[in-house]
């Protein structure tokens, strides 16, 4: 099915017109905003999906002899220097029930290759160095939490503009109204009366409406592009008298922040760079990066056992711990206070189900990070955070529709303890969700019964995680004026 429109041609002189007022905008634009650093290449950075070494083999062309002979050559290549598959440490905190990377290979790794983890002390990328090498004037470049930071402030002055704005032209309204008033004009509103990009209406009577962020923007662009014209009359070097007293220097800086004077032989009060316990920069020591590189249970569990790129040491005992104790470790720590070890595998664990989803969606590709800032339990990525915002929201909700688990009461009362949601609940979680444009997915994992079979190993954690049913429905938020008939 193919979509067609029809598109009305414009004059030679309007798309001139139009072309030199749109590269005049972007020239100005350019010139007012201040200086940012590139970003960084995400593309190349994330180019890895998942922390495996990939080796794919010349593709075959059976007509063609030399395409055998390249597969040949690297089959023999891989029998003779077979490529090292890179394993990843980290260590099991009992104290927080979570999993500690603190190798800085490793950290960044796991981090550029599927976004797993988090920064102990930062937001989601682990750039606790990188924040206080650039505090400490030792390293150039702006970090992720910088520039959300510049963006907020951006925005919220933004939006102070336009609140400025809606001011200026009530009050211009009132003024106007007063002065029909008296007058007995009655012929207030006019078509030709409109307000200018800077709220003002020069003399002329404005009318009462919303002003967007943009054109906020581009009052806050014009004014600042006129104060930058009047500070560079009035400073203009006519006499060598100009210079302030004091043998003071003027500098002048961006439009928002207004001309400072700096006296020469002053020192500077927050340049922590400069001088730092009576000594200068160069002497400034090495930074140890205090930060780690903090996993979730069902992170860490995925990539010892479904990639096998992660071993995880017991912080006590300094031992490797393998999959299936790793399994019944999580499990026994799903709960607190934590049973003891000769506790046996329940299938209705809280760490099974939730493994069972996050293991689903990320074998079919999609980014899973926690989404407990939200009110869910796993967000999805496309790509991951870095690209874009997370298209859905999952929500885990346990069910047991096996004859086993209503034989007594007992289990009926535990069960339905375990799913009970109520309609207020997914009210507000799917109004959540609307607000930050999110689809809300419930997910439901049928619980299989426990095993009877004394010949099924509990080390056989495929068989085990095959046994559970997971089941997706999305759910939209009803609008009545948009979903109408």
């Amino acid at each position: 099915m193919t979509s067609q429109s029809n598109s009305i041609p414009m004059p030679a002189s309007d798309a001139a017109a139009v072309t030199a007022k749109s590269e005049s905008t972007k020239k100005n634009a350019s010139q007012s905003r201040p200086g940012r650093s590139s970003r960084p290449n995400y593309r190349h950075l994330h180019r890895f999906s998942l922390p495996l070494s990939v080796h794919p083999l010349p593709p075959l062309i059976p007509h063609n002899p030399l395409s055998i002979v390249s597969v040949l050559l690297s089959y023999l290549t891989y029998f003779i220097a077979p490529p090292q598959h890179e394993v990843y440490s980290a260590y099991f905190d009992s104290d927080t029930s979570s999993i500690h990377v603190t190798d800085a290979m490793a950290i960044r790794a796991l981090w550029e290759m599927g976004f797993f983890g988090k920064g102990s002390l930062s937001r989601s990328e682990p750039s606790w160095l990188e924040r206080e090498k650039k505090r400490r004037g030792l390293l150039g470049g702006v970090t992720s939490e910088e520039v959300t930071r510049q963006r907020r402030t951006e925005r919220r002055e933004l939006k102070l503009e336009r609140a400025r704005m809606e001011k200026l032209a009530i009050e211009q309204r009132l003024k106007a109204e007063a002065a029909a008033r008296e007058a007995s004009d009655t012929s207030i509103d006019q078509p030709s009366l409109l307000p200018s990009v800077t709220g003002v209406t020069n003399g002329t009577l404005p009318i009462t409406e919303k002003f967007s962020l943009r054109k906020a923007k581009e009052a806050k662009l014009f004014e600042s592009q006129r104060s930058v014209a009047q500070t560079e009359g009035e400073n203009a070097p006519d006499t060598p008298d100009n210079s302030p007293p004091n043998g003071g220097k003027t500098v002048r800086f961006s439009p928002v922040v207004q001309a400072k004077e700096f006296v020469s032989g002053s020192t500077v009060a927050h340049a922590p760079d400069l001088v730092v316990d009576g000594r200068g920069a160069e002497d400034e020591p090495l930074l140890d990066n205090e930060e780690h590189l903090q996993l979730s249970n069902e992170e860490a569990f995925f990539l010892v056992y479904g990639l096998g790129a992660l071993q995880i040491f017991d912080g006590r005992r300094n031992t490797v711990l393998s999959p299936p104790s790793l399994l019944s470790l999580f499990c026994q720590h799903s709960r607190f206070p934590p049973p003891g070890t000769s506790a046996d595998l329940e299938t209705d664990d809280s760490f099974m189900i939730s493994y069972v989803v996050y293991h689903h969606f990320r074998s079919l590709g999609w980014v899973v990070r926690s989404g407990v800032k939200f009110g869910v339990d796993y967000l999805l990525y496309n790509r991951g955070p870095v690209f874009s915002h997370a298209e859905f929201a999952v929500v885990v909700i346990p069910s047991f529709e096996h004859p086993h688990w209503s034989e007594t009461e007992e289990r009926k009362a535990r069960c339905a303890s375990k799913q009970a949601r109520s309609w207020w609940w997914l009210h507000c979680v799917n109004r959540v969700q609307a607000q930050v444009k999110k689809s809300l997915v419930v997910c439901y994992v049928e619980v299989p019964p426990p095993v009877e079979d004394s010949s099924f190993s509990s080390e056989d954690i495929g068989a085990l995680l095959a046994r559970y049913t997971v089941r997706e429905m999305l759910i939209r938020r009803w609008v009545p004026n948009r979903t109408r008939d």
